[in-house]
């Protein structure tokens, strides 16, 4: 399972890669084009045949944004991947931080006297075209829809994902398909929409009761979807994909050609995916004169609200994980010898603690294992250029989940290995107390994930120190490890509710020294109401992840009474709960690791 490509190695990557799309572009009669790490549907992870953006520049991040001219290129990311684009890119591509740079504003720059720049309509939303096209609106530069140029430049550009779709049974989704489609469809007829285009796997797949095989890590299958108001669903894809799932009337599998012809006959109003929906849908849709508003996916927040079977599966599926993930920390604290043992070494001794649960689909997404100041490259990869030992006095920084039938996991601990030192400890002290604030935080309903964030960062912030990615993100219901549209972060005005899953994932990174993270998945539940309280409403979170946290890395002088309470009882509930599955020296470990701070 672990990921040996690197862009970086490939011998015509880079400057050879953008002088042949330069060519092509000539050709064409362009100046420029944009090159999106997006595909079609607009996920996070994309399939082996979309990695435009890493076959061109070497960048690997899951993330970003290149513009290529004639005479430059620039890659466009945000802060979580700004060490990381340094370092996988040539000097052939300039690298700007989002989202303070915006590539508009750069197009402005360096086209003064105008040019036309091409873009492919199914790897761009509608909304970030119409954003470009603002900004540019006062300038010369024209944005011209083109068919993909790196696909006819890309020698051995992989074919398309054909793996089947295969149903998730009602005793793992808590609700059926039919009941499902009964629902959306009568919020679409509420809203007076005729039909909804669905762009999204995992929205397809929730809808469906489907999960597939066509994202590495991701147990979704890829198509698009026209769903309609009195619950016909009418999918394109690969129809060989969904030849064992059994027929239903109401849904219709038609290759991807017909997407089209099908969109070009839709009746007026279309509901739309503001935030999703690729460029050329709306084309079509103006072509053809049928209205369409560009709201939400109507599955995004039914999805998101995880009902009672889901929760009890993330459940299950934690505590699982928790004891693969205790075997894995104890062989790392009495058997793993410092100076001997690689990160690579570490990756692959964990994903054999998990595959041994004998319940393991896949990982839920690459390890993250960075040891040292790898730490400090927020979403490091390793590979076999940059593999390094594990050394005396480095902090080990271990991200990594699980994807099972019952559940999708997600935690990062950070590691001392050897002594740490006072200021490791105290930035991670700093980094766990933001964590404790939003594991015990309640809130009054309809605060969104931006009214939490500052809790995690209040420690930090008094010290100077900050992190430049979100506190958490949400999570699928064994589908994606990412999803919306709920989060923990400055930019999300989504209100939570019961039944979101969410990560909660403070950090620290010092470039060059190390990098600290605390991550436990979290669930939005009700709160309790309390003696003396005014009646409102109130939700709180309850901690699903269950791994103990490094004691060693905790100043304890640093600790509210508060604070020593919550970690001191979340110990006491990890091993009540997980040393039931371990034995031997995995228990002993556990025993130790879970004393009173």
């Amino acid at each position: 399972m672990l990921q040996t490509f690197d862009a970086r190695t490939a011998p015509d990557q880079g400057p050879p890669r953008l002088a042949a799309l330069r060519t092509e572009l000539a050709g064409r009669g362009l100046d420029g084009f944009l090159v999106p790490r997006a595909d079609a549907h607009q996920g996070e992870f994309v399939a082996a045949r979309d990695e435009r953006l890493a076959w061109l520049t070497g960048f690997t991040g899951s993330a970003g944004f290149c513009v290529v001219l004639m005479d430059s290129a620039c890659l466009f990311v945000d802060g979580r991947y700004r060490i990381q684009a340094s370092i996988q890119t040539s000097d052939d591509f300039g690298t700007l931080n989002l989202p303070e740079a915006k590539p508009g504003d750069w197009l402005a720059e360096r086209l003064p006297e105008g040019g036309n720049v091409g873009f492919d309509p199914m790897l761009h939303t509608a909304h970030e075209i119409e954003t470009l096209r603002k900004r540019l609106v006062e300038t010369p530069v024209k944005l011209l829809e083109t068919d993909n140029p790196i696909d006819r430049i890309w020698h051995g550009q992989p074919d398309p994902p054909t793996e089947p779709a295969y149903g998730h049974p009602l005793e793992l989704s808590g609700e059926g398909s039919v009941s499902k489609r009964d629902r959306i469809a009568e919020g679409l007829r509420k809203a007076g929409h005729r039909a909804a285009v669905l762009t999204l796997p995992d929205s397809i797949c929730w809808l469906l009761n489907v999960r597939g095989g066509d994202i590495p890590r991701t147990p979704v299958t890829l198509a698009f979807a026209i769903f309609h108001d009195d619950g016909r669903t009418q999918l394109f894809s690969d129809p060989g994909k969904f030849a064992d799932l059994g027929p239903d009337p109401a849904i219709t599998v038609t290759p991807w050609d017909g997407f089209r012809a099908a969109l070009a006959a839709l009746e007026r109003p279309v509901l739309l995916d503001r935030s999703s929906v690729p460029f050329a849908v709306t084309q079509i849709l103006d072509a053809n004169g049928i209205g369409y508003v560009l709201g939400q996916d109507p599955c995004i927040l039914p999805k998101a609200r995880k009902n009672v079977t889901e929760i009890e599966g993330s459940r299950a599926a934690h505590l699982r994980d928790a004891a693969a993930m205790c075997r894995f920390l104890a062989w790392l604290d009495m058997e793993a010898v410092p100076g001997e043992i690689t990160e690579i070494d570490v990756v692959r001794r964990l994903e054999r603690f998990r595959v041994s649960t004998g319940a393991l689909r896949d990982i839920s997404f690459e390890t993250i294992c960075a040891s040292g100041d790898h730490g400090a490259i927020v979403h490091y990869r390793v590979t076999e250029e940059t593999n390094r030992a594990v050394q005396p006095g480095d902090l080990l920084l271990v991200d990594s989940g699980g994807q099972y039938p019952d559940g999708t996991t997600d935690l990062t601990r950070t590691l001392a290995i050897g002594s740490p030192t006072a200021v490791q400890r105290q930035c991670f002290t700093r980094v766990l107390q933001g964590m404790i604030c939003i594991s015990t935080v309640r809130w009054p309903r309809g605060l969104a994930g931006r009214d939490l964030d500052p809790l995690a960062r209040t420690q930090l912030w008094r010290a100077g120190l900050d992190y430049d990615h979100g506190t958490g993100h949400g999570v699928g219901s064994y589908l994606g490890v990412h999803e919306g549209p709920q989060r923990l972060a400055r930019t999300s005005d989504v209100p939570l509710e019961p039944g979101m899953i969410v990560s909660n994932e403070p950090g620290y990174y010092r470039e060059g020294e190390f990098g600290i993270r605390i991550e436990n998945l979290v669930t939005v539940r009700d709160a309790p109401e309390l003696e003396g309280g005014d009646g409102r409403r109130m939700l709180e979170f309850e901690t699903l992840t269950l791994v103990p946290i490094d004691r060693r890395l905790i100043d304890a002088e640093l600790l509210t009474r508060h604070e020593r309470d919550w970690l001191n009882g979340y110990h006491r509930n990890v091993r009540d709960r997980v040393s039931g599955s371990l034995d031997g020296q995995a228990r002993d470990w556990l025993e130790g690791a879970t004393r009173p701070v």
